[in-house]
């Protein structure tokens, strides 16, 4: 047996011999042979990641096919073995967890090797069948470069690492139809089974200047066939890649099984176009096998976004383990194409997110899942801190480069707000004019994130609190302007409106930093805002983190707590590996 040893001083772990879990390995003593997906020192690479799931080298984008299977959590994913760029020869890499956070690889899941997916194999997802059978639909890129969709299943279903797949001899099961281009057809959803067993999965596509999610029906599993219309579509968006359609719960923040169909759930359909991810909450008719939207997509800014940042191509699926619906995506770069071929990487995936239907019904609410904590370490809290108008405080005590932060904001004197028509604007737009040096009465306020000492660099996450005709609005904004020094960079500045009462709640946000990516929580999760920045100043030791006010009225910090984030184990490959169980350090009260 070929034995790899890995060693993390300090750690209580386990090993994983091919797949088997041996417990107590604190005797090792070599690092040396330790494979992480650090290609470079971490000097030398100042923006990879410490807690986000990265693969080694090279191109990685959409997630596919995550699942929870048997004891283990399985993330496959896009990507390029032979380049830092997006080309041809796209496979399934592959990962697993036992936790989501810390990833140890394994090899290509699926390559390109047959006449059906000969030029690449790309996105698709994974369906557990009846007596826990996991396969995989997923598109391929055939001879001809058209998009046909094609099934693997794992060679031995009894190991829970899934290790190796194998596509089906009759592929391809599914080819673009009549009135649809060759390229317009790809991403297969999660299937359900609808109350007479039968089998429905949707494809993306576009046709007749709708973006649509084409329907297609099996009893088999095999054998397709094409619905009569699309379960959904709209002359309001672009070609859908990625769709998604899934059962939300009306009364629990519990995830439910893809195939639920009763009447305690409703359905979200979620597409991705125009560089985002957009949804629609509303009815899912099975009689009729059509989907009614609360609200049909409108091709402004006033749709729902599971992220108006960066986070694209998003894959959900139920984790029965802990009944919840798990969200991943695809976070890419905002620097150039030649900055991605020196760094030898580009992009990375978001913080797995649980999301569930807010009381309300109108829309999603997303939260990390509760594993990341245990990389928190070295809390720093504040109680009761009032922030005048200017002021600016620092948290410190915390590695402000790879950091958790939750800060809570109380707002007196609301009917001193300025008023503003929400119904006439965008809110990316006032955040981009209203930036984060702008003065107003309730905002800005908020963080500066990778900051440095003297605020040349920073990244400010940032609320400002309007009324309008009825009540008060909250704005979110995600500034970048300031970002870096580096002037090459997309500092698109983001913003959202967040559905919250400050009558009635606190304004609340919490912040992951991680080196490179800043993915934003305002109002409990309500609205989410992600962003990729590379500070030239600001890195690793040299980054700072600050709470500030630069409104003309006070808001008081209620509570702030922040904590640095011990780095995530992600390991490349191997047949015995480490995983470790990560405590968390001390907290501690700071007194600015």
């Amino acid at each position: 047996m070929d034995i790899s040893l890995f060693l993390f001083v300090g750690f209580s772990c386990f090993l994983l011999i091919n797949g088997n879990k041996v417990e107590d390995c604190d005797y090792l003593t070599d690092k040396t042979s330790l494979q992480s997906f650090h290609v470079l020192l971490q000097a030398e690479q100042p923006y990879r990641t410490a807690y986000h799931f990265q693969s080694p080298q090279n191109w990685l984008n959409d997630p596919n096919g995550p699942m929870y299977y048997k004891g283990v959590y399985h993330l496959f994913y896009q990507y390029n073995p032979n380049s830092a760029w997006f080309g041809d020869g796209m496979v399934w890499a592959h990962s697993a967890s036992y936790d989501l956070i810390n990833w140890f690889g394994l090899d290509h899941a699926l390559v390109p090797s047959e006449p059906f997916d000969a030029i690449s194999c790309w996105s698709g997802s994974a369906t557990i069948l009846p007596g826990d059978k996991p396969v995989i639909l997923y598109t391929g890129i055939d001879a001809n470069y058209n998009q046909v969709q094609n099934l693997a299943n794992p060679k031995n279903e009894s190991d829970p690492l899934l290790v190796e797949w194998v596509k089906y001899s009759r592929n391809p099961l599914m080819t673009p139809p009549d009135g649809v281009k060759g390229d317009n057809f790809r991403d297969p959803t999660t299937a359900w089974q609808g109350p007479d067993g039968t089998w429905k999965v949707v494809i993306g596509s576009y046709s007749n200047s709708q973006g649509m999610a084409i329907l297609y029906q099996s009893q088999d599993f095999v054998h397709w066939t094409m619905h009569r219309d699309p379960l959904y579509s709209s002359s309001k968006t672009e070609m859908w890649e990625c769709p998604d359609f899934f059962p939300v719960s009306i009364n629990s923040t519990n995830g439910v099984d893809t195939s639920v169909e009763n009447p305690s759930v409703r359905h979200v359909m979620k597409a991705s176009f125009n560089s985002h991810d957009y949804y629609i909450v509303g009815t899912y008719v099975t009689e009729q096998e059509r989907f009614l939207p609360d609200a049909d997509f409108t091709g402004t800014s006033s749709d729902l976004r599971f992220d108006y940042g960066k986070f694209y191509a998003s894959k959900s699926f139920f984790d029965g383990k802990k009944n919840r619906r798990i969200l991943c995506a695809w976070v890419n770069e905002s620097d150039s194409m030649e900055d991605d071929l020196k760094k030898g990487w580009s992009g990375l995936q978001s913080i797995p997110r649980q999301i569930w239907l807010d009381l309300n019904g109108k829309q999603l609410v997303q939260w990390p899942v509760e594993e990341l904590n245990s990389l928190r370490d070295n809390e720093v809290y504040v109680y009761d801190k009032q922030l005048e108008s200017g002021s600016v405080f620092e948290v410190s005590g915390i590695t402000a480069s790879q950091a958790d932060i939750e800060i809570m904001f109380e707002l007196p004197k609301l009917e001193e707000a300025e008023f503003i028509d929400t119904s006439l604007v965008d809110p990316q737009l006032i955040c981009d004019k209203q930036d984060a040096s702008v003065t107003g009465k309730f905002g800005p306020f908020g963080l500066l994130a990778l900051a440095t000492k003297d605020l040349t660099e920073q990244t400010a996450i940032f609320f400002r609190v309007f009324r309008d005709h009825k009540d008060y609005k909250v704005l979110m904004c995600s500034d970048q302007k300031r970002s870096s020094l580096r002037n090459e960079l997309d500092k698109t500045t983001y913003g959202a409106f967040v559905d919250i009462d400050p009558q009635r709640e606190m304004v609340s946000l919490r912040t992951l930093i991680d080196h490179s990516i800043i993915e934003s929580f305002g109002g409990k999760g309500r609205s989410v805002i992600t962003t990729r920045v590379y500070p030239e100043l600001a890195i690793n030791d040299e980054a700072h983190l600050f709470a500030f006010n630069n409104g003309s009225l006070s808001v008081r910090v209620s509570r702030l707590n922040a904590w640095s984030m011990n780095k995530a184990q992600i390991i490349a490959g191997g047949k015995l590996k480490l995983y470790p169980r990560i405590s968390r350090g001390r907290s501690k009260e700071y007194d600015p």
